[in-house]
């Protein structure tokens, strides 16, 4: 089969013929169709992800759409069905920049109806970190003040309509330039350029903080969250909360914080059901109209994926860079 290969860390992928994988016990041999790209895509590639570091040479590719071609009695998928889901492209996971994967079921899902299967490659990563992170940690609901760091980008604008979609009023911080997109997803935008955390959140909670504080963006921000969030109940929440941080703001206010590491089941192998269920709960709000991924309207094949990373790494892409595996 056709698939691109990673040799070494820090140098372009190499399109080539390879084996076809066959699919082993509790696996599925998937026909990709559409391979999404994230940021992290590209820190593995360079060698600058220890936390996800492929073995070499590598296939990489986090987030799948595809059809079933096999599937053994015991995986709950027949030969035809649609399927997405975060599958690959860390530890020794085979990732989906090749014409066919071998992946393990209980971390595919069926792929929603609603979309296509550009739109469902697009989903992966980002839904299952946000819903990790307000869902699983936050236990986000009705009534509750959400405040998102970075709605605009792969994880805050999945992030948004999350929240939206259980009954949270969601706010953003965003720049400028970027306050019509989270506006049209229903949050209220937050110029983070001109507006200091002391004064949005006097503005939008009365000085008692949000209720849920989700940091997509680490660094500083994640040190912001530790102040914006209310006390006592409050809950921040930071898919990149790797660095060293000062929890004395968050112990102040009595409040509580969780990080997300959303590849750990990928990599320990533990809690793999958990993202085809989450995965699950995506498509569920995809075809009932509560859920939408942005993409970028460029198209890229295997044969031109290092355009699609130059894409990614130029910060010019509006919406989610997704290969087409099989046009």
């Amino acid at each position: 089969m056709r698939a691109l290969v990673l040799e070494e860390f820090g140098t372009p992928l190499v399109l080539k013929e390879t084996d076809k994988p066959v699919a082993g016990s509790g696996q599925v041999l998937v026909k990709v169709k559409a391979s999404g790209v994230n940021p992290l895509d590209l820190k593995i590639r360079d060698g600058k992800a220890a936390h996800a570091r492929s073995e070499l040479p590598a296939v990489l590719g986090l987030d799948l759409a595809g059809v079933v071609e096999q599937a053994g009695e015991d995986t709950g998928f027949a030969a035809g069905d649609e399927v997405y889901g975060l599958t690959g492209g860390v530890g020794d996971l085979q990732g989906s920049l090749a014409k066919y994967a071998a992946v393990d079921a209980r971390l595919l899902a069926r792929k929603p109806a609603s979309l296509s299967m550009r739109q469902a490659a697009a989903l992966p990563l980002v839904f299952i970190t946000a819903w990790e992170g307000l869902v699983d940690r936050a236990q986000v609901g009705p009534g509750q003040k959400v405040l998102v760091h970075g709605g605009a980008g792969g994880i805050g604008h999945v992030a948004i309509q999350i929240a939206r979609a259980r009954g949270a009023q969601v706010f953003s911080t965003v720049s400028p330039a970027k306050t019509e997109s989270v506006e049209q997803l229903g949050a209220v935008p937050i110029d983070y350029t001109t507006t200091a955390v002391e004064e949005y959140v006097a503005r939008h909670t009365g000085g008692e903080g949000f209720d849920i504080v989700f940091d997509t963006l680490g660094g500083a921000v994640l040190d912001a969250s530790f102040t914006a969030v209310r006390t006592y109940t409050g809950h921040v929440v930071s898919a990149l909360g790797w660095g060293s941080h000062s929890l004395a703001p968050l112990s102040f206010r009595g409040a509580t914080y969780s990080g997300i590491f959303t590849l750990l089941p990928m990599l320990t192998g533990r809690g793999r059901e958990h993202h085809g269920q989450i995965m699950r709960e995506a498509a569920t709000l995809a075809d009932a109209g509560a859920l939408m991924p942005r993409l970028d309207p460029r198209h890229f094949t295997l044969a031109t994926v290092a355009d699609a990373h130059a894409a990614v790494e130029s910060g010019t892409a509006e919406g989610k860079i997704v290969i087409d595996v099989e046009e």
